[in-house]
């Protein structure tokens, strides 16, 4: 086979395109955004073929794209994203949304420096670990009955907010302000509830995090103003997903999906891309399941913020409103939406359509004027929160005109790892972690010692880079940089 330097097709420094000749199935072409030394680790693990196989399902609109942080996935390659037409027998796929169901992050502003928080670091980090659960199977302080189970997935983070976990301010500053309208609690298999049920509000192990962290650096004073982020203040950024409740949702529809493949006599260039057109029985079953998983992932995040508030406020000696801790934004990274694009969109013509956008490891980004997007940042556009790892940096950016034109209004979700767990593990050691963390002033804990090995910087792509194509792409902006202070992991 030709190596990449054949394949990939340069458009400018940070576009290439997978033409359709690539394979003969594809309905579309392929479009991968990275800087040219990200281009032979995508091609030695084969995550262009996702890209390529993706441009083969029915009813694909426009390109298939991939973003800078793209890894090989299931189905679809993390840092996928895709449209599709339901009137043109546009398919949902569960490998384009992914196992943890609406993974997401959210980032609160605190009206403390850094210099404050360092004094009594090992304090808050201490609280935070005790009072918001993490690692693998972890139950929190919650045990829902399944009345009030279905009530969290039908309502999302709007049902924490009314039981007194958070304030109307936390919904608004939410994307679909917590809850997707689409969900139906009956989709959800009894199996799926129950390893849900003693599992809200708890952060969960792999990737997910609660950090610590501060503004390092600003690059757009005007968008970081209507934030209210300035520099040396503290922030705290929560990843988390749906838990064991929509990993189990993902399984269960891709065995039911397998059925809907036959009976409706999709080609699929890979069976993980199983899946069912969005206007079908079983189609529209499991987009009721999938919001409803969503719904669940909100109101996991919303709790934990609510702890993290009370905790951090504690070993502050102080109160969450004394010490201005408030939600910037939350934006899901792992999911399947029905939106409504046309005109400006990529290859969908004049007419505004509801197409199903798939998000695989890539994050809304909605311009300035967008009807979704909260009125206080309506003048600049919609937080884009993009989390590094541990060892560096995250970002807080906000989304442009280009790419709701390009990418359906959509970006990088994070770092992207660029060596497996099990290499991680064979290449660093625990306390080798631990001491170059403590060289960089950064606390850590976690539930596990193998947990935080496995999550090892050196396992991620840098972020900046990463960032750096998105920004330089134009498809959305760099408002701030935060660098961690302590980190909570599962």
């Amino acid at each position: 086979m030709a190596g990449w330097e054949t394949l990939f097709q340069k458009i400018d420094d940070y576009r290439w395109l997978i033409p359709r000749s690539f394979m003969k199935e594809m309905k579309g072409d392929g479009l991968l955004y990275a800087a040219e030394p990200m281009l032979p680790l995508i091609y030695e693990e084969k995550a262009h073929v996702q890209v390529a196989n993706v441009a083969c399902l029915p009813g694909l609109v426009g390109k298939s794209l991939a973003m800078p942080d793209i890894h090989l996935g299931y189905g679809f390659a993390i840092g996928g994203v895709a449209a599709f037409d339901p009137d043109a027998g546009g398919v949902i796929s569960p490998g384009g949304v992914g196992y943890d169901i609406n993974c997401g992050v959210r980032v609160l502003r605190t009206d403390l420096h850094k210099d404050e928080v360092r004094k009594k670091i090992n304090d808050i980090v201490n609280e935070l670990a005790r009072e918001v659960p993490s690692g693998v199977g972890s139950t929190g302080a919650l045990s829902l009955s399944e009345k009030e189970l279905d009530k969290v997935l039908s309502q999302g983070a709007k049902w924490a907010v009314k039981n007194g976990y958070g304030t109307q301010d936390d919904i608004l500053h939410t994307e679909e302000n917590g809850s997707l309208p689409g969900a139906d609690p009956s989709a959800v298999s009894s199996h799926a509830k129950e390893r849900g049920k003693d599992q809200v509000g708890t952060l969960g192990s792999g990737n997910h995090f609660l950090e610590i962290q501060y503004v390092e650096e600003i690059y757009d004073e005007k968008a970081a103003n209507t934030f209210g982020l300035y520099k040396d203040q503290v922030t705290i950024m929560v990843h988390t997903g749906s838990r064991g409740l929509g990993h189990q949702v993902c399984s269960d529809y891709i065995n039911i999906l397998h059925g809907a493949v036959s009976k409706y006599k999709i080609y699929l260039p890979d069976r993980q891309l199983v899946c069912a057109p969005v206007n079908s029985p079983e189609g529209r079953q499991y987009f009721s399941a999938m919001c409803a998983a969503a719904n669940f992932a909100w109101c996991n995040r919303q709790l934990i913020m609510h702890w993290t508030r009370e905790s951090f406020a504690k070993a502050m000696g102080s109160s969450p409103a004394k010490l201005g801790i408030s939600l910037i934004y939350d934006v899901c990274h792992n999911v399947a939406k029905m939106e409504m694009h046309g005109g400006q969109g990529p290859g969908a013509g004049d007419q505004v359509k509801k197409l199903c956008v798939h998000r695989k490891g890539a994050t809304r980004a909605f311009p300035a004027g967008h009807p979704e997007i909260p009125k206080d940042y309506a003048g600049v556009g919609q937080p884009v929160l993009v989390p590094g790892d541990m060892g560096r940096y995250s970002y807080i950016m906000v989304g442009t005109e280009l790419a709701m034109k390009e990418t359906w209004g959509s970006v990088c979700h994070g770092a992207g790892r660029s060596m497996s767990r099990s290499a991680a593990l064979r290449k660093y050691s625990y306390q080798q972690l631990i001491d170059d963390l403590d060289k960089q002033g950064i606390v850590a804990r976690s539930a596990s010692k193998k947990g935080l090995v496995e999550e090892a910087p050196g396992a991620y792509k840098d972020v900046r880079e990463v960032v750096d194509v998105v920004h330089n792409s134009g498809l959305a902006r760099k408002v701030a940089r935060l660098r961690p202070l302590a980190v909570v992991k599962g």
